[in-house]
């Protein structure tokens, strides 16, 4: 760097730490600059990290390009003080490779590394926001670095950021290794923890200010301790002039911003910030029809005969209340399969087919319920049913229905008055004649992405489109399938591929893309049954999935009103031949697998499974799953598995692992609707720790009616 230049970047440091430690009061009494996100796509400046968090539940998904370099990440505000970012990284002209270098070389570069940060101080009036993080802690090490950075909001609208990094972010113009040494990372297949790294080797400063110039633009400029060695020194991709970064960011709106950079003296570069609060719709709140008021009842003394239990004996009196509810039910998509009923007690059985919110469809029910029943029913017991199986029973005093109403704590009332327990004994129930057989189909379009591939294009996707159909032919019986066409993509270009340890249960996936158009996705009949005493039960054969066909059982005991449960799985399976159609030949493969599973609800919106178990590639091991769900539907996750198998028998990445997203369609529509589009991300598909894809698993069937995942959306009973 030049005499010139490094007298800037002191005289930026300088500034910055001494700003940091004025205009305090100014800032307390007129708030701070919401954060903005780096070319890294975590909180931050140009491509230094800064001190702040993203507001608590945002998704964020940046793509950001200068020179040979791209970078899109995927970031997740865990909670207020916690953060993970899951990154692809592409790198052009790898192959122009200097002498000095004795690697391999690659046209472009791919690699895939995961972030994690955690805000030690929260800012305040006189400290500022200081966070800790880790970049790229498991993976290659190419992003290898560690950081301690603080920012502090001097004015409404300007910011200073100062750090101090290792690694990568502490390769230029380090002051010492105040922790020793930093040893050479052993890569190996990838997806190690390099904690014997984490905060070694050479620190050097870092530091940047953000001036937020309108509502719409904001201007940055920051001093990097990056020298990019690797890419500069040793590859050749670029040259590295200056350590001075500058870049003006546009606010499109609440959901998307752009940037343009001058990097490093010598790269223009561009960024695309996509952000996503899963708290808040885009549309607002939920639009719908309003429900029907509550009817109320004359007094028992004001009209005695009204209180008569005389149609308890009617022979008609079952349909004709089935009947009488479905019509009150019918612009809400809630169905009423059965009834049972005394003279002061009547149990409804339900399947809302449109509510997200299972509150709400309840809320729906119980307004249809005082309509339609007898005056001497006082006690409403509304039962929803998914398959066949009770989920839980939700039980209510018609009296408080009617008495809290047009209260001004309405719903807190009528949450402290109602019961949520298990389904109990099953009552007579009289089942509403044109409810079974059920049958259903569908054509829609559907497409299928695989990201990530190194060994060709990292993004490959068919599109196409989707033949489904359901029977119920009875209470807890289901037959489905659903078949596929393509129509467009590129999935099932093979590239080459290296003999496996392992059966290749998942790694032969471009097989079946390639081979199998037309295909039969699945094929299964299914019985679903409640066991009592809070124990349930499926039992599935047939085609069970893409790649595997067989028989799965599963029992599990879920108390209605705990946070945990658990769970047993035991399936006997072949692999399917890859043209997706009727066979098992071509692999002659057959494997017995299952799981012990333990789900535990640890704070509200967190929730966390293990499954303990055999996989399908015969490996024994274990999976964690950490999910956050919001009251909007929305659930994030992240996964890894660990079994027996070795890194180098599992190959690139070391073990299974991956993101879980699952968006429901009313929350960008606005309209009420059960849909929900789910998508899994991995960083590599391998044949260690994979799980058979099987429909209809107990845990995801029932977890949004038991009293938690009820008492998460109750603020919807009344709408």
């Amino acid at each position: 760097m030049t005499s010139l230049a490094a007298r800037k970047a002191r005289l930026l440091i300088a500034s910055s730490l001494v700003a940091i430690g004025a205009h305090h009061a100014a800032h307390a009494e007129t708030g701070t600059v919401a954060p903005s996100l780096n070319g890294y796509g975590v909180s931050g400046l140009i491509d230094m990290p800064s001190g702040e968090m993203q507001p608590d539940g945002y998704l964020t998904m940046t793509t950001a390009h200068w020179g040979p370099i791209s970078r899109t990440t995927l970031t997740f505000q865990i909670a207020p003080r916690m953060s993970a970012s899951f990154r692809f990284l592409g790198i052009r002209d790898w192959s122009d490779c200097l002498p000095a270098c004795s690697t391999s070389t690659f046209g472009t570069y791919y690699d895939r590394s995961f972030d994690f940060r955690y805000q030690l101080l929260e800012e305040g009036r006189y400290l500022p926001a200081v966070t800790v993080g880790l970049q790229d802690f498991a993976g290659t090490g190419v992003l290898s670095g560690e950081y301690i950075a603080a920012t502090k909001n001097l004015t409404p609208n300007f910011k200073a950021t100062v750090g101090l990094g290792w690694g990568r972010l502490g390769s230029h113009g380090a002051i010492g290794a105040p922790f020793g040494e930093r040893d050479k990372i052993d890569i190996g297949k990838g997806g190690k923890f390099n904690y014997n790294q984490w905060f070694r080797g050479d620190a050097a400063p870092f530091a940047g200010v953000e001036w937020r110039a309108t509502d719409k633009l904001t201007l940055k400029a920051e001093y990097s301790s990056d020298t990019y060695r690797i890419e500069d020194d040793q590859r050749g991709t670029f040259k590295q002039r200056s350590h001075l970064n500058y870049g003006a960011e546009y606010r499109v709106n609440e959901w998307f911003q752009i940037g343009g950079y001058y990097m490093y003296g010598s790269e223009l570069g561009l960024t695309a910030h996509f952000v996503m609060n899963p708290k808040q719709r885009p549309q607002g709140s939920i639009k719908d029809g309003a429900p029907d008021p509550v009817k109320l009842r004359p007094s028992r003394s004001a009209d005695p005969e009204a209180y008569s239990t005389d149609w308890v004996t009617q022979s008609d009196a079952a349909p004709i209340l089935i009947v009488n509810l479905n019509k009150r039910l019918k612009a809400d998509g809630v169905e009423v399969e059965a009834i049972s009923y005394s003279a002061d007690r009547a149990q409804v059985r339900i399947r809302n087919k449109r509510y997200d919110a299972e509150a709400q469809a309840i809320g729906r029910v119980a307004r249809a319920m005082a309509h339609a029943m007898p005056e001497s029913i006082e006690v409403f017991e509304i039962v929803p049913v998914v398959d066949g199986l009770p989920t839980s029973r939700v039980t209510m005093r018609r009296s408080d229905l009617e008495r809290f109403e047009n209260s001004p704590t309405a719903a807190e009332s009528m949450r402290a008055a109602i019961a949520i327990s298990d389904p109990g004994p099953r009552p007579a129930l009289t089942y509403d004649p044109e409810r079974y057989p059920d049958f259903t189909w569908s054509i829609s379009p559907y497409n299928r992405i695989r990201l990530f591939d190194q060994r060709g294009s990292p993004f490959k996707m068919d599109v196409g489109a989707r033949l489904a159909a359901r029977l119920e032919f009875s209470p807890g019986w289901v037959l489905e399938g659903s078949a596929v066409k393509r129509l467009a993509g590129n999935l099932g270009n093979i590239p080459p591929t290296k003999p496996t340890a392992l059966q290749p249960v998942r790694s032969d996936v471009e097989r079946y893309d390639a081979n199998g158009d037309p295909a039969l996705e699945r094929l299964s009949l299914t019985k679903y049954a409640y066991l009592g005493h809070d124990v349930y039960g499926r039992v599935s054969v047939g085609y069970l999935e893409r790649m595997f066909g067989g028989v799965s059982a599963e029992v599990l005991y879920k108390p209605v009103d705990r946070k945990w449960a658990i769970g047993a799985e035991a399936n006997y399976v072949a692999q399917r031949d890859s043209d997706g159609l009727f066979g098992f030949s071509e692999y002659d493969y057959r494997v017995a697998s299952g799981h012990i599973s333990a789900y535990y609800n640890f704070a509200p919106g967190y929730n966390a499974q293990v499954d303990v178990g055999r996989y399908l590639a015969g490996d024994v091991g274990a999976t964690l799953r950490l999910e956050r769900e919001f009251a909007s539907g929305w659930r994030i996750g992240a996964f890894a598995t660990k079994t027996n198998v070795s890194s180098e028998d599992f190959g690139s990445g070391s073990f299974d692992k991956g993101i879980t997203l699952e968006v429901p369609l009313a929350w960008g529509t606005g309209r009420p609707g059960r849909k929900t589009y789910e998508t899994t991300i991995r960083p590599f598909g391998r044949d260690g720790g994979a799980k058979l894809d099987v429909e209809g698993r107990l845990f995801e069937t029932l977890r949004d009616y038991d009293a938690s995942g009820i008492d998460e959306q109750w603020g919807r009973f009344w709408k």
